[in-house]
């Protein structure tokens, strides 16, 4: 559960500017506007501040309550700016186009794709086979994973693809992360593009169906995940 503890305004409300923000393109003098409308008198720049406090908390929540997914991985990295400096956006989705995780990093090499590995492996479990480009770094870090888990004495050994084909799936699903960012003025910071960008995952994630609730509402799949 997502404790609010000392934010002034009830949780529902907090959520509802949260996930409207994520999911849908507006600025956050946008959603001061809409929230007005709806009796909430509340400043963008807290709006901002509960993006950035809240959306990772989420995200870490949506990680353990997302359904099962397969075993077979693409993985691509997109480009995005931060303070006005290309950072890299990696991702990973299953071959049924589920999200499967998600880490921005400042630069992109070996030792970056091998933490996004891990993270990916510790929520998700070892996939047989993971579908990469022809980056040199992402098939380093795969063959990295495979040492650590012959390591561990672990017997399964992650198979590396280096397809164009299979890899067009996540290049697709990269397009309604990029749109909702695309309308953004700028992320200040890489803590608050982090953020932001988990959040935006999640609601992604909600709009796949990717959790099993009787909800049809997004909003309220939203608040389900936070708790």
């Amino acid at each position: 559960m997502i404790s609010l503890k000392g934010c002034h305004f009830p949780k529902d409300a907090v959520l509802y500017a949260v996930y409207f923000y994520l999911r849908y393109t507006m600025s956050y003098r946008d959603l001061e506007e809409i929230m007005a409308e709806r009796g909430v008198q509340v400043d963008h720049a807290t709006l901002n501040r509960w993006v950035v406090k809240y959306s990772s908390m989420i995200a870490a929540s949506a990680q353990s309550k997302k359904r099962p997914t397969l075993s077979s991985w693409r993985m691509d990295e997109t480009y995005l700016r931060v303070r006005g400096k290309w950072m890299y956006l990696y991702r990973a989705v299953d071959k049924a186009g589920n999200t499967l995780d998600f880490m921005l990093s400042e630069r992109r090499n070996r030792p970056a794709a091998t933490r996004f590995f891990a993270k990916a492996l510790s929520s998700n479990g070892i996939p047989n086979k993971i579908a990469i480009d022809k980056s040199g770094a992402n098939a380093a870090a795969i063959r990295e994973v495979n040492r650590i888990l012959k390591r561990f004495g672990c017997p399964a050994k992650v198979q590396t693809i280096r397809s164009k084909f299979f890899n067009n799936m996540i290049e697709q699903d990269h397009r309604f992360i990029k749109r909702r960012v695309r309308h953004m003025c700028g992320f200040k910071s890489f803590e608050s593009a982090s953020a932001a960008l988990d959040g935006i995952e999640v609601a992604n994630m909600i709009r796949k169906q990717q959790f099993s609730s009787d909800t049809t509402s997004g909003f309220r799949m939203f608040a389900e995940i936070a708790g």
